[in-house]
């Protein structure tokens, strides 16, 4: 039941932004609840892709996601087997760094990382938004594959020590493979955060060119509100992605329940 209603919650939403794609732009908004528009309309996905540079910025999104998703796994790990591995008086220290970063309110960061990378002349290219992944983006993942790691009987990690492994080789034979299913979820979370971004776009490129999907759709949403379903239905494109690799995401993870 519970399960049910917060499934509801989180779908609902995505019905109304699609029902309203599908209205046909041009009329009076709704009064009330529509479950479905008299007249199915899909020409508005053709028209807001010509609205803005669909294509381009598609792309853009995708090589930042492609960049920075692996980027943050690979980072949060490595930190997270970090924090595990070291001293116990050392490992409380930097689990409440982590914390403390974590506690940071994200607007304090965006003027002096502007200014860092304006200084050291990284704007104004779409890649600059995947920067914060070398720093597995958020302290939040580091904690995750922290505790999946901690979770991993100690034994093993001393096995492996005791056959002269490095650090390295420990994380990469034992460690990493056995935290998968942590692996998995960062990806998608990074994914998300990455994908939806849209004040790092906003603050660090002024080019068109360079923008990704999420601040594309900032042009399309000063439209006038009897045009509204052409902004529906150019964010109907740009959360597809996102919610089909959450999907993926869900059944891999299911699937790995199933055969454990």
């Amino acid at each position: 039941m519970a399960a049910g209603i917060v499934g509801f919650v989180f779908f609902f939403p995505l019905a109304i932004m699609v029902i309203g794609s599908l209205r046909k732009p041009g009329l009076p908004p709704p009064g009330g609840l529509e479950l479905l528009p008299d007249v199915l309309w899909s020409g508005n996905y053709e028209t807001a892709a010509g609205l803005i540079q669909l294509g381009q910025q598609l792309l853009n999104s995708v090589l930042i996601v492609s960049t920075a998703v692996p980027a943050t796994v690979l980072v949060a790990s490595w930190a997270g087997f970090a924090i595990v591995m070291a001293r116990p008086a050392v490992r409380r220290l930097l689990i409440g760094l982590a914390l403390v970063v974590l506690s940071m309110p994200a607007s304090a960061m965006w003027v002096p990382r502007k200014v860092m990378l304006e200084q050291l002349g990284l704007t104004d290219h779409t890649l600059v938004v995947a920067l914060p992944a070398i720093m597995g983006t958020t302290p939040f993942y580091v904690l995750l594959f922290a505790l999946a790691y901690h979770r991993i009987p100690r034994s093993l990690y001393e096995v492996a020590a005791i056959e002269q492994a490095s650090v390295f080789r420990i994380w990469r034979s034992v460690a990493f493979p056995l935290a998968r299913p942590t692996m998995f979820a960062v990806a998608a979370l990074a994914f998300a955060s990455y994908w939806g971004n849209f004040i790092d776009p906003l603050i660090l490129l002024t080019a068109e060119d360079d923008w990704p999907l999420a601040l594309g759709l900032r042009s399309l949403s000063a439209l006038e509100p009897t045009l509204h379903p052409l902004y529906m239905a150019a964010a109907v494109m740009a959360t597809a992605p996102a919610a089909l690799v959450f999907l993926v995401a869900q059944r891999t993870l299911a699937r790995r329940d199933l055969e454990t």
